[in-house]
């Protein structure tokens, strides 16, 4: 299966979540419709099957001409007993007749019209006009609801649920409306629309994570207890290892030691080195260590792993500022990329984790997980509209193939619940 057919189907939670609200808000106060497919194929063959039955009766009557031919049998045996000096040419005469009767070909008018019956058999049913159209179609009842001020408070409301906070939510429903206001929507035609401005909201921080000539390219992985940091980087040192990158594994959470050991068994799954200190040491000494190894042992990436720490505590915020600035002294342009790992589970709080982790860390960019547990995956739209950050990949999912580079498109559409072609 591919990543859209994982996202699209792990995200149930969230895309059911805006289809059943939507599905309420067209219902209240919409009104059915009959459409049928082809409308304007059909009116096409009610004008031209009308005037063939008409000409069709007039050639019957062609055949009472038949009779004519008895009167030129009449003068034939006159004939004969004058020329009979030259009995051939009345027997070459004889044979004439039969070829003076192209009636055979005028009985082929009668061939052709069999042929023309058929056609006027199936043209009955367009011949009951509006009747026979609607007979003779495919139609599907739908809901249509009028786009008005009541309307567009319920969607911005239904969008404040599913986490796209006040502002996306306001901003999403003002450029739905525009141009269509006053008009009947659909269930499907607006998750189109809903779609169409999260992707385009989407689109200009879809970004993949840059990679640069410099050696070791320091990655900071950062973010709250359970985001999911040590799985992550397992799986995006996997994948750069794939792509023909060396790279080396930090284990920086040195207060916990079933991290460390989580890390290594990734480190061994993707053939990665793993660093690893006492359990206690400072993280912001080993950070400082494993560029030195880095350097030494001339690797493409140092991925270094942090301890998940609440945005509230001050404590745990200073000791990442001075991770970051530990590493500065070995490198000024160090962390060359900082990633903050988010879980989507979280919601609204995932606000407050960017502005406090990007005042402290200098976070360079996103990576969101747990979207196939929750129904608030619009909590990455907000984010995308508030910070612009890039977002580098998505992950619905434990397994190695269920982080893949964020896609705008499939995201929308996978959050929408909306029906694509794929």
């Amino acid at each position: 299966m591919s990543f859209f057919g994982k996202l699209k189907e792990r995200m149930f939670k969230s895309s059911s979540k805006l289809e059943q609200g939507l599905d309420a808000i067209v219902e209240d106060g919409g009104v059915e419709e009959v459409v049928e497919a082809a409308v304007p194929d059909t009116p096409a063959p009610d004008p031209s099957p009308a005037p063939k039955p008409e000409p069709e009766p007039a050639p019957e009557p062609q055949p009472e001409t038949p009779p004519e031919t008895p009167p030129d049998p009449g003068p034939d045996p006159v004939r004969p007993p004058e020329p009979t000096e030259v009995p051939p040419a009345p027997a070459e005469t004889p044979p004439a007749p039969p070829e003076v009767p192209p009636a055979p070909p005028r009985e082929t008018p009668t061939g052709p019209a069999p042929m023309e019956i058929p056609t006027e058999r199936t043209a009955p049913a367009p011949r009951g006009g509006f009747l026979g159209r609607i007979l003779g179609r495919e139609q599907k009842t739908v809901v249509r609801r009028v786009l008005d001020d009541d309307m567009l408070e319920s969607l911005e409301e239904l969008l404040i649920t599913a986490d796209m906070g006040v502002d996306t939510a306001l901003r999403v429903t003002a450029n739905m409306a525009e141009g269509r206001f006053g008009q009947k929507l659909s269930v499907e035609e607006i998750k189109e629309l809903l779609a169409k401005e999260i992707g385009r909201i989407m689109e200009t921080v879809a970004k993949p994570m840059p990679l640069y000539p410099k050696k070791p390219q320091v990655v900071l992985v950062v973010g709250v207890n359970g985001s999911g940091k040590t799985t992550t980087i397992g799986k995006l040192a996997s994948q750069f290892r794939a792509a023909g990158k060396s790279v080396m594994i930090a284990a920086g959470d040195t207060f916990r030691a079933a991290a460390v050991e989580q890390l290594q068994v990734w480190g061994e799954r993707a053939g990665v080195p793993v660093m690893t200190v006492a359990q206690g040491t400072d993280p912001a000494s080993l950070a400082y260590d494993a560029m030195a190894r880095a350097e030494a042992e001339g690797a493409d990436l140092l991925m270094i792993d942090t301890a998940g720490r609440l945005q509230n505590r001050a404590d745990l915020m200073e000791e990442l500022a001075k991770i970051v600035r530990v590493i500065r002294k070995r490198d000024e342009s160090a962390p060359h990329n900082t990633l903050l790992v988010l879980d989507a589970t979280t919601g609204q709080n995932a606000v407050n984790q960017v502005e406090i982790f990007r005042n402290i860390a200098d976070v360079s960019g996103l990576v969101m997980t747990k979207l196939d547990g929750t129904a608030k995956g619009g909590v990455l739209v907000a984010l995308a509209d508030k910070f612009g950050l890039p977002i580098h990949a998505i992950g619905v999912g434990e397994q190695i193939d269920d982080l893949a580079p964020f896609d705008p498109e499939e995201f929308a559409a996978a959050l929408t619940g909306l029906e694509t072609a794929g």
